[in-house]
């Protein structure tokens, strides 16, 4: 789902980078006032699952890439915030250290599966609670609303930055391909990120005191 350089115009990923750099300052804030200590192991446990998880990728036809994200499975366990800085840090790293996904397009991504997903899975989980159905609906829409955001966006390009002769300089299919082609796996991706999310939250969630 990771979006390379070279995809998205600069009239996008310029504001995007806007956008984002003020989410980033506003969640390091948050993070400094609220982030309990006890809690950084199991966030370092999630964050680098994550991470290995994005690693593994199955090829589709034409060319492109499916993979489990991990974006619910952090979110229903940290929050919107904290998820959306920690899966940031994975999309630098993977950027800078092994060209997945792209600098220019980071804000993006980040935005679109950082912060997108986690609002979807947080919000799953605010309305139909920590139950099975609750926790695995979380980790489903955590990974498809981002690529429901990720394949909006690349089909935007054509319109946004086209040569004069009108020919698309960046991303060239609109939304006929795109929509198609990146949410429908990823209808049956989530179903991994829905079971992980459920499997995450036995595992990783504080313990209750009795």
């Amino acid at each position: 789902m990771h979006i390379p350089d070279g995809f998205i115009a600069p009239q996008v990923y310029g504001p995007a980078y806007g956008a984002a750099g003020v989410l980033w300052a506003v969640g390091l804030r948050r993070l400094r006032r609220r982030l309990d200590p006890a809690a950084v192991p199991r966030l370092a446990v999630a964050t680098a699952a994550a991470f290995a998880l994005m690693m593994v990728s199955l090829p589709l036809p034409g060319g492109t890439t499916v993979h489990v994200s991990g974006v619910g499975m952090v979110a229903v366990l940290f929050g919107v915030w904290q998820a959306f800085l920690a899966l940031s840090l994975v999309y630098l790293l993977q950027a800078f250290m092994l060209g997945t996904g792209g600098v220019t397009a980071l804000p993006v991504n980040a935005l679109a599966m950082g912060l997108g997903g986690s609002l979807a899975a947080v919000g799953a989980l605010r309305l139909l609670g920590r139950g099975r159905v609750g926790l695995f609906l979380a980790g489903w829409f955590g990974t498809v609303v981002p690529a429901v955001i990720v394949a909006f966006v690349l089909g935007l390009q054509p319109l946004v930055a086209r040569a004069a002769d009108g020919t698309p300089l960046f991303f060239p299919f609109g939304w006929a391909v795109t929509l198609p082609a990146v949410v429908i796996p990823h209808l049956a991706v989530g179903v991994a990120d829905g079971v992980l999310a459920v499997l995450a939250w036995r595992i990783l969630a504080p313990q209750e005191e009795p």
